[in-house]
């Protein structure tokens, strides 16, 4: 990749950007009661460690980019210019999801968003997008997120909105 001042001033900002998103980060977890949880690590721990690993990214990436650029960078594969025909079926599917959650149940909705999601990709890839192709992967979203659902409200015994009262869809 050619090194120009141009790609070093962005390659700076996006350095930049990993560590204003640290500092965001390290806000947040500053706002975390440090309680003392098992074994000495409390909740704000992770965050934390986050923050203190995307920092150091940052740095990393700050250096570099002011060393010259980013080292062994490949030129960007993919078409000029941005797909925006699928980028509308991902967007919709996270919006689907967002609205629906609450009255569709987690499993129908982030199937619905999988399925969505899944075609706006296969539209950019110029794969096939027919109607079985898109009820395939509607049901690969069901079993990805039945046994997603499963786990987290059994196992770690978190709600998440169900389409009946049983608990289970």
């Amino acid at each position: 990749m050619q090194n120009s001042s141009r790609s070093t001033t962005l390659q700076t900002l996006i350095a930049l950007g990993a560590l204003g998103v640290a500092g965001v980060l390290a806000w947040g977890a500053a706002q975390i009661p440090s309680a003392a949880g098992y074994s000495g690590v409390g909740p704000a721990f992770l965050p934390w460690l986050v923050a203190g690993v995307l920092a150091l990214c940052g740095v990393l990436l700050l250096q570099q980019a002011r060393r010259g650029g980013f080292h062994d960078v490949e030129p960007p594969s993919g078409a000029d210019r941005g797909d925006w025909r699928s980028f509308a079926w991902l967007a919709a599917g996270l919006l689907l999801n967002a609205t629906l959650i609450e009255h569709a149940g987690f499993i129908a909705s982030c199937a619905l968003c999988y399925a969505l999601a899944v075609r706006g990709l296969r539209l950019a890839e110029g794969q096939s997008t027919s109607l079985p192709r898109m009820g395939q992967d509607l049901l690969t979203g069901v079993v990805i997120a039945a046994p997603v659902y499963w786990l987290f409200t059994q196992v770690l015994a978190v709600n998440l909105p169900g389409l009946t009262s049983t608990g289970w869809f």
